[in-house]
């Protein structure tokens, strides 16, 4: 069987994925906090209780502080679960103690209950101003935002803005953008 065709907006993600994945920008422990701060003080713009973080992979921004801040600040925190391709995103819950299992793609998530998040931050390898983000590829994070239809925050670097990325059909925009610079509120967020 032939191998599907790549649409010119998945060949240009593609080849921008390979490039960006190459050379990932790494922060400073002073940018790391400045980061950090700024989505603290977002969640609690956000008014939740329940956020859904993640587990750093190698390159990712490491959210490990800002997960044991939110939990001695009284969030529920939850870490996904990456589940057959093709599925969205499964939470489970979290806290310090909490023992890690090895997930799909090197990925980590708790040995817990699942949990629903009210609030979810969400990974990038580049983002631009209109909210749109470019991911892994898997479309993991874009079918759970479609299915939670909860409030999201992009996080990284700000050598990750592209001036433009290519959108698809099923790429979900994020109206929220944080990085050690900046808090980007996108036009998705004027809309709402």
């Amino acid at each position: 069987m032939a191998a599907p065709l790549l649409s010119s907006s998945d060949q240009q993600k593609k080849a921008l994925r390979a490039q960006l994945r190459a050379s990932r920008p790494v922060l400073s422990p002073d940018a790391l906090k400045a980061l950090t701060d700024r989505l603290f003080n977002e969640i609690i713009r956000n008014e939740v209780q329940r956020v859904g973080a993640v587990w750093p992979m190698p390159g990712e921004v490491d959210l490990r502080p800002l997960c044991a801040r939110l939990c001695r600040a009284g969030f529920h925190v939850s870490l996904p679960e990456t589940p057959p391709k093709g599925s969205p995103l499964v939470f489970r819950q979290w806290n310090p103690g909490s023992v890690l299992q090895a997930g799909r793609y090197g990925t980590f998530h708790p040995h817990a209950p699942e949990e629903i998040p009210e609030l979810l931050l969400v990974p990038f390898l580049a983002f631009d101003r209109r909210g749109v983000r470019l991911g892994y590829g898997g479309g993991y994070y874009d079918r759970t935002l479609e299915r939670l239809r909860v409030p999201a925050i992009g996080f990284g670097v700000a050598a990750q803005e592209r001036s433009s990325l290519p959108t698809g059909p099923h790429d979900v925009l994020l109206p929220c953008i944080v990085t050690e610079r900046e808090t980007i509120h996108t036009p998705v967020f004027q809309k709402g």
